[in-house]
């Protein structure tokens, strides 16, 4: 195999399109909690944190998930050999260590939180993933800590706590969509996910419900007079995304969770812009 492709392949083992992403979400954490210049360096040190803690997640993730990807992802790095899995895992370790260094330049608060994400991160396959919800749950409070953990940086660890709030539900459904999606795979692997345990239709009308909730939350910045009517213009029709894709998940939950992201990210951009406005019209 070139030099080329293998290089490829370890840069696909970070999902580089996730792990960028889940900086840019931590970037907006800091900024809706109230991030100036002046805390530059702080931020720019979370986003790496972020960044790299997410890709060591992911090539570990595949390491674990090697036999299950054969089946449900056999094109991802380790499963068409372009990575091998001993080669995965110190990568990941690497990573690690690079999103360790990074939160040491960070306050407590948010060493605090990156030290659990990661124990999190590296416990979620071996132990979380195959119990019922369970796993769920985890990478649902994983992505929304990457808010908690944007505020945290400069010293607002709950300034984006109700966007926290909205992308750890919304993320819960998709997970389990997610799961739904990859039933065969995990079945034959042996995971109790909870699409297996309780069913398919059940787990989906869990996360519809789970949906609800979080659309609920998302209007709580407008009703409060944190956000004016500009973050409702952008955050209504997020909703709207969502809400479809948690239909659509009973004919399609491929497309659905891919919708449900693309959703989460337009209701991110929702707070960026509630969070501008409101500057502007403070000055």
């Amino acid at each position: 195999m070139s030099l080329g492709a293998r290089a490829r392949g370890f840069v696909e083992l970070t999902r580089p399109g996730n792990a960028l992403a889940a900086g840019v979400l931590t970037f907006t954490g800091a900024f809706v909690a109230g991030a100036t210049l002046g805390d530059t360096l702080a931020v720019v040190a979370a986003v790496l944190a972020t960044v790299f803690a997410t890709g060591a997640g992911n090539a570990v993730n595949d390491y674990f998930d090697r036999d299950i990807d054969a089946i449900n992802r056999p094109d991802r790095p380790i499963p068409r050999g372009a990575v091998t899995a001993g080669e995965a895992k110190w990568f990941s370790v690497a990573l690690f260590g690079g999103a360790v260094v990074s939160a040491l330049a960070l306050p407590l608060v948010a060493i605090a939180i990156a030290v659990v994400n990661l124990v999190a991160l590296l416990a979620y396959t071996e132990f979380f993933k195959g119990l019922p919800g369970v796993g769920n749950v985890v990478v649902a409070a994983l992505t929304g800590s990457t808010f908690l953990f944007g505020g945290a940086a400069i010293g607002e660890p709950l300034g984006a706590l109700v966007l926290c709030i909205l992308a750890a539900l919304a993320t819960l459904t998709r997970e389990i969509v997610k799961d739904v999606e990859d039933i065969a795979g995990d079945r034959e692997e042996g995971l109790r996910t909870l699409p297996i345990v309780v069913g398919e239709r059940p787990s989906l009308w869990i996360g519809v419900a789970v949906l609800v909730v979080a659309v609920a939350a998302s209007v709580v910045p407008f009703v409060r007079g944190d956000f004016g009517l500009a973050y409702l213009g952008f955050v209504v029709p997020a909703d709207g995304v969502m809400l479809f894709a948690s239909a659509q998940s009973f004919e399609n939950p491929s497309a659905a969770q891919r919708r449900l992201k693309h959703g989460m990210f337009l209701a991110a951009f929702a707070f960026i812009v509630g969070r501008a406005t409101s500057l502007t019209l403070a000055v």
